[in-house]
C-alpha cells in the first residue's frame, strides 16, 4: 500500500466533509440558530451516512478495479462527469430569498442520522470524490487493502467533524457565512469541477489506450 493511496483516502474523507453541500449548510444553520452544542450532535449523527457511504464507494472502487482497469476507467470517468455536473450547478447557485430564519432543530443527533444515511447524494459524491483522488493509485487498490483505507477515512471524517465543530455556531463564522454564502457555495462548486477534471485526466488515457502498462 503506498503512501499516495493512503494521504488520497484521507484527503478523500476530509474533503467529502468540509466540502459545502446540503449537509454542510445544514449544520452552519443549526449552528447558527441553537450554536455549538446542537452542531456537534448533528455531525456526530451525520458520522453514520459519512462511513456508510464511504465504504460503499470504496468497495464499488475496488471491486471495479479488481474486475478490470477497463471498468474503473469508465466509473473515473462517469464520476468525473458527476462531479463536473454538481459543479457546475453550484457556480451558478442563485442567492436565497432574504429573511430566511435561522435553523432550530428539536434533535440535532437524530436529524443528522436521517441526514446522513438518506441523503440521496451521498453515495454518488463519494464515490466521485474518492475516485478522483485514489485512482492515480489505483494499482495498489484490492479488498485486502480495504480495512485499512476505511480506517484512514474514518480519521480523515473525525478531523474534519472537529474542524466544523470548532468553528460552527461562532459569531464571526455566522456573520462571514451570512455575508457570503454565494461565494462560499460558487467555491465549492470550482472545487468540485477541480475534482471532475482529475478524475478525467486519470480515466481518459486508459479508456483511449494512451495509459502505459
Amino acid at each position: 500500500m503506498t503512501q499516495s493511496l493512503l494521504a488520497g483516502a484521507f484527503l478523500a474523507a476530509l474533503l467529502y466533509v468540509l466540502i459545502p453541500g446540503p449537509a454542510f449548510l445544514a449544520l452552519l444553520g443549526i449552528g447558527a440558530g441553537q450554536g455549538r452544542k446542537a452542531g456537534a450532535q448533528f455531525v456526530c449523527g451525520h458520522l453514520v451516512g459519512d462511513t456508510l457511504w464511504a465504504s460503499l464507494a470504496l468497495v464499488a472502487i475496488i471491486g471495479a478495479k479488481t474486475i478490470g482497469s477497463f471498468v474503473f476507467d469508465a466509473l473515473g470517468l462517469l464520476c468525473g462527469f458527476y462531479l463536473a455536473w454538481i459543479g457546475w450547478n453550484a457556480f451558478r447557485a442563485r442567492p436565497k430569498s432574504e429573511g430566511a430564519g435561522l435553523m432550530v432543530v428539536e434533535k440535532p443527533f437524530r436529524r443528522g442520522l436521517i441526514f446522513g444515511v438518506t441523503n440521496p447524494k451521498g453515495y454518488p459524491v463519494a464515490l466521485a470524490t474518492f475516485t478522483a483522488l485514489v485512482a492515480g493509485s489505483a494499482s495498489a487498490l484490492n479488498f485486502d487493502t480495504l480495512p485499512v483505507l476505511l480506517a484512514v477515512s474514518f480519521l480523515g471524517f473525525i478531523v474534519a467533524d472537529m474542524i466544523l465543530i470548532a468553528i460552527v455556531g461562532t459569531g464571526a463564522v455566522r456573520r462571514f457565512y451570512r455575508a457570503h454564502e454565494r461565494l462560499i457555495v460558487r467555491c465549492s462548486g470550482v472545487l468540485f469541477m477541480g475534482f471532475a477534471a482529475q478524475a478525467l485526466l486519470h480515466a481518459t488515457p486508459g479508456l483511449l489506450g494512451w495509459r502505459k502498462a
